[in-house]
């Protein structure tokens, strides 16, 4: 399949946040649910069912998130009046719209995260994956009253074929890039779309799951990465918080957050932010170099 061609455009090369602040900080909230008669890839227990059974211990633990971890999650960032970015399955949207409603009326930014989180891009035909795109924004704009501005794929993965796309369906904003620091916009063949680059360093699930680190662990590195990026010279960055609802967002796990909340509270010099609020203030920068 042939390559797509975009070409790719800093935001500008003096970019500041607003206060003049070099660090911006994003709350991602991992809101999702999956396919009928699929499960979530992870679960307690950490062996995979052989055979292709259907693992009913990973089906309850994935359900969580919507019903628990989230509000939980999303209660702990309102308690520090912080935006969450609620990167919602449109199956979420589908099963729970006045909760999602209710978020959105709050200032939350609900952002598309594809229909269901087993339904990555890179195993979905042209067709689905339109499908997927335009089903989930239509069931977040039933819920919300409002299309969503910006999109993050399941896992975070997703081509500039599918990009494209997302700009053809309206999208302003995209979070499926690891390979930059700052904001960049692409610009195909029929429009454009910013994309708005992941940190990766402070997500839940690779963190508990794969190297079984604990949550006072997750704690100390974010602090210690603060300390840190003080003593360099200023850049100005995104660091993202990834949080997944039937992970962190069990009691005994989301204290964390609570505590990382705090300390950002707690740092004047830090904008607290949404991605939505990035691309806004991108865009108001990209206007004023026209």
């Amino acid at each position: 399949m042939a390559a797509i061609d975009f070409e790719k455009r800093l935001v500008a090369k003096d970019l500041r946040w607003p206060g003049d602040r070099r660090i911006a900080v994003v709350f991602n909230l991992a809101y999702e649910m999956w396919s009928p008669g699929v499960t979530s890839g992870v679960g307690p227990m950490g062996n995979v069912l052989s055979d292709g059974r259907f693992d009913d211990n990973a089906d309850s633990y994935g359900r969580y998130n919507a019903t628990h971890g989230i509000p939980r999650l999303v209660s702990i960032l309102e308690r520090h009046d912080i935006p969450a970015t609620l990167m919602t399955s449109g199956l979420v949207a589908e099963a729970f719209p006045e909760q999602l409603r209710a978020y959105a009326a709050r200032g939350h930014d609900v952002v598309g995260h594809g229909l269901a989180q087993d339904m990555i891009f890179s195993a979905l035909s042209p067709g689905d994956a339109e499908r997927s795109i335009a089903r989930s924004t239509a069931l977040i704009e039933a819920a919300t009253g409002k299309r969503p501005a910006g999109w993050i794929s399941p896992r975070v993965t997703s081509s500039p074929r599918v990009q494209r796309l997302l700009a053809a369906h309206g999208y302003a904003w995209h979070g499926d890039a690891l390979d930059a620091d700052l904001p960049y916009v692409q610009r195909f063949d029929q429009g454009e779309i910013l994309a708005i680059p992941m940190a990766v360093e402070f997500n839940d699930l690779p963190h508990a799951m794969r190297f079984g680190r604990t949550p006072g662990q997750f704690v100390e590195m974010f602090r210690e990465t603060l300390t840190g990026l003080r003593a360099q010279p200023g850049e100005t960055i995104i660091l993202d918080v990834f949080a997944h609802g039937h992970c962190y967002g069990r009691p005994a796990a989301a204290w964390a957050i609570d505590r990382i909340a705090r300390l950002c509270k707690e740092d004047g010099s830090l904008w607290l932010t949404t991605r939505s609020r990035i691309a806004a203030h991108c865009a108001q920068r990209l206007g004023q170099a026209a």
